[in-house]
Order: structure tokens, then sequence, then C-alpha cells
């Protein structure tokens, strides 16, 4: 039925109807008390009989429905039109973003990680009509952003990711693949991509095995390599200090182009090396799009179509209320 309420926290106010009922029932109770101590119970039941205790139930009970109606109205039940679902061809890529604390060399300006990261955001408005996921690794891989058609999304996670993201210091290549991997479709063995951004600065010993996990699951992985050959320093931004070796020599973070493209070439990918983002971004782009496509149902929470029951809803409180005035608490007088 696809049934979901906008403002749910609202159904709690239901609660309230439990003492009501509860208070309701003592007023009975009340009543009936009152009247046994009036006096004779002949002579009180000959003066009350016009009185319809039925008919005072029922005015309560068109109340207490249109209170429950009223909080399903005010939580705003609606119902998820999934005919008007748009279909697009496109594929699933995952975007995997280094943020070791050698991607604050400043090789690349401002920092490696903030062009890498500037980047992104030029792809993801190129990548509009594919499924895009988002993952960040440095010493372990972690899973920022799982697949979706809102491409834009991912700008969001994007604003907060630094060299913090990621606890356990390193440059775990294979770990980023792999779980790049876990977050796309097992069973499709095609429409599937990995973009992989880093300086290459590889410390784990699993990549090999990563990259053929990741061919014999049809993922194709475009890398691209953020830094130069001469490599530069990298600055803590606590200590304002170049970080140092345990020998005390100032540690130099050179690309490893080399492996970046073993894992582009092995997977039927292609490396690219960020020197100039409008071409990064449209060697990537026409490559993607050279790829076969699959059909992508748009699922975009903002641009959702709802079916709304709350003009319902209130339209059958008007009317349970409406009934309630006119319903008397004394019989009709029979001539």
């Amino acid at each position: 039925m696809n049934l979901s309420f906008e403002n749910i926290s609202y159904l709690w106010t239901l609660l309230i109807i439990v003492p009501l009922v509860a208070l309701f029932i003592y007023v009975l109770k009340w009543k009936t008390k009152v009247k046994k101590s009036l006096g004779d119970e002949r002579l009180i039941q000959q003066l009350t009989r016009n009185y319809s205790s039925g008919l005072y139930k029922v005015k309560f009970y068109l109340i207490a429905i249109a209170l429950f109606i009223g909080i399903f109205a005010a939580a705003n039940l609606r119902k998820y039109d999934s005919s008007d679902k748009e279909k697009s061809a496109g594929i699933d890529i995952i975007v995997a973003l280094d943020v070791s604390k050698s991607m604050l060399s400043q090789d690349i300006k401002p920092t490696r990680l903030d062009r890498a990261k500037q980047l992104i955001g030029k792809l993801t408005d190129n990548l509009y009509n594919n499924r895009l996921g988002f993952v960040v690794f440095a010493g372990q891989a972690v899973l920022q952003m799982p697949l979706t058609d809102d491409v834009g999304a991912i700008k969001m996670y994007l604003s907060n990711v630094n060299t913090d993201a990621v606890p356990v210091q390193g440059t775990a290549i294979g770990d980023a693949l792999l779980t790049a991997n876990n977050s796309l479709n097992a069973k499709d063995k095609k429409h599937k991509a990995v973009i992989l951004i880093t300086d290459g600065e590889d410390h784990d010993e699993s990549t090999e095995s990563a990259i053929k996990t990741l061919y014999d699951n049809g993922v194709t992985v475009f890398t691209i390599g953020v830094g130069t050959a001469n490599g530069s320093p990298i600055l803590d931004p606590v200590t304002n200090e170049y970080k140092k070796d345990e020998n005390g020599n100032t540690v130099i973070s050179k690309l490893n182009e080399k492996e970046l493209k073993e894992i582009a070439q092995k997977t039927g990918g292609e490396f690219v090396l960020l020197n100039n983002d409008a071409t990064v971004v449209n060697t990537i782009v026409t490559k993607i799009n050279s790829m076969e496509k699959k059909l992508i149902e748009s699922g975009k929470v903002g641009s959702r179509n709802y079916f709304y029951y709350f003009p319902y809803f209130i339209a059958a409180i008007l009317l349970l209320l409406i009934i309630e005035i006119f319903i008397p608490e004394k019989k009709r007088s029979v001539a």
C-alpha cells in the first residue's frame, strides 16, 4: 500500500484517548450512583424516563471517533504513488575517497583532499542519470552513503569530510574496494563502477585480491590520482608542523601512479591524473556513459508524489461533529 505518516510523532497523542475513555466510564458510574442515592428508584426512573443513556453514549462515541481521526489527520497519512516513478538508463557507482593524512599534502593546491572534494562535486553534477554511493577510507573504509539516485545528496556528506572521518590511519585501498563492492548488487555482473580517488600510497596487502573480486563481480574501477610524482611534506593541521618519521626526517608523500594504473587496467577502467578538473570530469563521464546501462527508477525523497488523506479526514470529522450536535440526550416523546 506504500502508506506512511509525514508527522509520525503526532501519533503519540492517541494515548490521550485512554484517559478520556476512563473518565467517560467514571462519569457513567457516577451518574448511576447519584441516581440511586436520590431516593425511591421507581420514582427516579419515572422522573428521568425521557433521558436516554444510550444516546449519551452515542454522542461520546462520535466525539471520540472524531478525535481519533483528527490525530491521524494531524499525522498526515499519505500514500506514495509508485506509478509516477521516472525511469532512466544508468549504472550504479560508488565514489571512494581517500581521507588519510597524506591527502593533506599541498603539492596540489589548496590540498589534495580539498581538490578531490571539489572534483567530486563537479562529477556528481554530470552523473545525474546514475545511482551513487559514497565511501571514505584511510586505514579502513567506511560507507558514508548507500546507493541513491539523488546524486546531489553526496554533496551534503562532502561538506563534513576531513581526515578525521576515519579513526584508523593508513591507505587501505583493498578495504576501500571491497567496501565499495559490498555496497553494489552482487547479482548484477555489470552496470557497476567504482571511482577511486587517492594518492595511491597503499599500505594494504589485500589490494590484489580485492581487484580480482571486483573484476569477477563485473565492477569497473576508474582511478583518479591526486598528487605529484615529486610529492610534498604532510602538514599537520593541529601542530602546524610537517609530519616526520621515527628518525626525525620529514615525510614526503608521493603519488603512486603505477598502482592506480594497474587497478584500472585489471578491472577494465581507466586511470586519470588530477591536474585539470574539467578534463578529468569529461574523461570519467564519457567512459561511464559508454558503459552498458540498466533502467533505474527515480526515488528521490524530495520529488516523491503522495496522495494525502487529510481532506477526507477533515470531512469525516465535520460530519461526525454535526451528527453529534443533532443527537439529543432525551428520547423522542410519543404522542
